[in-house]
Parts: C-alpha cells; structure tokens; sequence
C-alpha cells in the first residue's frame, strides 16, 4: 500500500471498527510498522458516501488488516455555465459583451448625471 490508496479500515484493523464504525479512508501516509505487533500509525482522509473527504484522521491499526477498497470514482464538478449570445432588437445575435459594446457605440448614453 502506498499514500493515495483507498483503504477499508473495519474490525481487522482494530475491534474500534467494528460495525457502523467501519469506514473508507485515502491514506495519506503509513507510518513504519511496529515490528512487534504489526501496528502501524496510518494518516489520511476519511470518504463519505458520495466518495468526497469528509475529516481528516490519524489511527493506530493492525496492518494486516487494511484492505484496499475499489477505487472510487472522481465525479467531475461542472464547469462554468456557457454563456449564450444575446438577441439584438433586429433579430441579430449580438456577441460583444454589453461593457464592449457600450464603449464601442459613444452615442448610447447610461440614466445618471451627465
């Protein structure tokens, strides 16, 4: 296993994850295990349900136990909204911003003091 994993970390890796206190992890980094026991200090983001990170944490687990988990998907976030062109008053489509276009045409004058 090595950092950018995504990991199961349930009852294997301590009786503290058991039940609905299981959870998905991406690890961040794994310390060096403990030559006596097989623990290890794992550091990394806790993924909730729609695969996002949700806390980051630091446990103290049997590495004998850590499971890779399928990889999750990266769900891609939407671009900025396009921009569509605007309808002159004679049936044109317009594609000069309104800024540019009342700076191209002097003679349009704003409401304010003059």
């Amino acid at each position: 296993m090595k950092a950018g994993d995504v990991v199961f970390i349930g009852p294997d890796c301590s009786v503290q994850f058991t039940g609905e206190r299981a959870l998905i992890m991406r690890l961040g980094s794994i310390g060096e295990v403990d030559p006596y026991n097989g623990w290890v200090w794992v550091s990394g983001y806790v993924l909730d349900a729609r695969e996002l990170a949700t806390a980051k944490r630091e446990l103290y687990v049997i590495k004998a136990g850590l499971r890779v988990a399928s990889a999750p998907t990266v769900a891609s976030r939407p671009g900025p909204k396009e921009r569509h062109p605007t309808r002159t008053g004679q049936g044109r489509v317009s594609r000069i911003p309104a800024v540019a276009a009342r700076q191209a045409r002097p003679d349009v004058r704003l409401g304010g003091c003059s």
